[in-house]
């Protein structure tokens, strides 16, 4: 997967731990039946942070959402830690406020900080009480064991069905100073775009006042993580988190200007290429794919669209099997909450291996079913659709839909 290139902006290493001032790790403490499977992970700012933090819009949340909305809270949006446990999802479960808050007080009493200054996260199964001891006597040698070079240590314990761990980080400057912004993700399942999508940990050592720190990430998410869906299911546990602790030096970012520009752009460029690492390692899935809407007569029109085709399971289907069916993209598009001229649109089909022209003025088209299959026999494929009615665009992601994605939830318990 190539990475967006942007001028003043460079890819550096070190994902959550890239920034100054930050240390992570993970290890087994006994949730996952696989001794060798990281199930605790955290992430600690040795400087306090501005916070910032979206949640899943699903009406059933999360206990560890809801203990750490109230911890920001009570925090004045500050923090300094991110707990995170996989394999249970602490969700539907009556005493599930209670054990978050334990998670928040086991680390903060470790750390020598206060409870409120944690933030809490898990995934995994839900509506399964979630054992508190083996958390209880994995913190100590969590934090014990905490470095900038445990990154990928954090990263592999928030980890469900995932196949690979996501993180990316970049460099840039402000006032002279080089900042650095970071992060890592999981999900493979039980993705859709509705804010948040899967578990987000994001650091940074820029200096954000915490309402800018909200509003930035707040507006990217809309054209990052919203803009996903690997098989429509909206999680309980979705969140996306960034603390900023302000140690490269810069003058604190405290209103929109260019400065606040720059930063936003490389929470961006992290949270873009986090999206696609998610999409592409859908759960079974063997292809990535893009739907890039372009001519419409709205921004808000073109992401309708993008993201009704993307989500499609027809479509999805479609191109697992490498059928170049544009009237399924069609009829996704159609039923999309949107108002345009049907009778306009353009389809095309991209890849390494070339482009397909499958639709125009609405009709499909004759092509090569030869060249088509090509195209679509690559493992990241384009979806170019041109309502011809307007410069509004968008760009959506997800994966095709594949025979093991019905294997791996069938017997997601075990």
């Amino acid at each position: 997967m190539e990475l967006l290139q942007e001028t003043g902006y460079q890819y550096i290493e070190g994902g959550v731990c890239a920034a100054n001032g930050f240390v992570a790790n993970g290890c087994h403490c006994g949730l996952h039946p696989d001794p060798n499977k990281n199930d605790l992970g955290i992430v600690y700012s040795e400087q306090v942070c501005h916070a910032a933090a979206v949640y899943t819009t699903n009406k059933v949340k999360g206990a560890p959402i809801l203990v750490t909305q109230k911890n920001l809270a009570a925090a004045a949006g500050c923090a300094r830690a991110v707990i995170v446990n996989s394999k249970n999802a602490n969700t539907c479960n009556a005493d599930g406020e209670e054990k978050a808050r334990k998670m928040c007080e086991l680390t903060a009493k470790e750390l020598g900080i206060r409870p409120e200054e944690v933030i809490v996260a898990s995934t995994g199964v839900i509506g399964q009480t979630l054992p508190i001891e083996p958390i209880a006597s994995g913190i100590a040698p969590l934090v014990s064991g905490m470095s900038p070079k445990r990154h990928g240590q954090a990263a592999a314990a928030i980890m469900t069905t995932d196949t690979v761990k996501k993180e990316v980080a970049v460099a840039f400057d402000l006032d002279g100073k080089t900042c650095r912004l970071g992060g890592m993700a999981k999900g493979s399942g039980m993705i859709h775009p509705n804010m948040a999508t899967t578990l987000n940990f994001i650091t940074t050592d820029a200096a954000v006042s915490h309402a800018m720190l909200q509003k930035a990430l707040s507006d990217v998410v809309k054209v990052t993580y919203n803009c996903l869906s690997v098989d429509g299911d909206t999680s309980t546990n979705d969140m996306v988190c960034v603390l900023a602790n302000g140690l490269a030096g810069n003058t604190e970012i405290t209103e929109e200007n260019e400065a606040y520009e720059t930063f936003k752009k490389a929470l961006y460029l992290v949270m873009l290429h986090m999206t696609k690492m998610l999409a592409a390692d859908g759960e079974g899935a063997s292809k990535l794919l893009t739907c890039k809407c372009s001519g419409a007569p709205d921004a808000d029109t073109a992401t309708a669209v993008a993201k009704s085709v993307i989500r499609s399971p027809l479509v999805k289907s479609a191109m697992f099997g490498s059928d170049a069916n544009c009237g399924r993209i069609l009829c996704a598009a159609g039923y999309a909450d949107a108002e345009f001229d049907v009778h306009k649109i353009d389809v095309s089909l991209v890849s390494k291996a070339g482009v397909i022209a499958v639709c125009a003025d609405g009709n499909g088209i004759t092509f090569s079913e030869e060249k088509a299959a090509s195209v679509l026999a690559e493992d990241e494929i384009e979806i170019r659709i041109n309502l011809n009615q307007g410069d509004g665009e968008a760009t959506a992601w997800g994966c095709d839909l594949t025979y093991d994605y019905v294997k791996i939830n069938a017997d997601y318990r075990s």
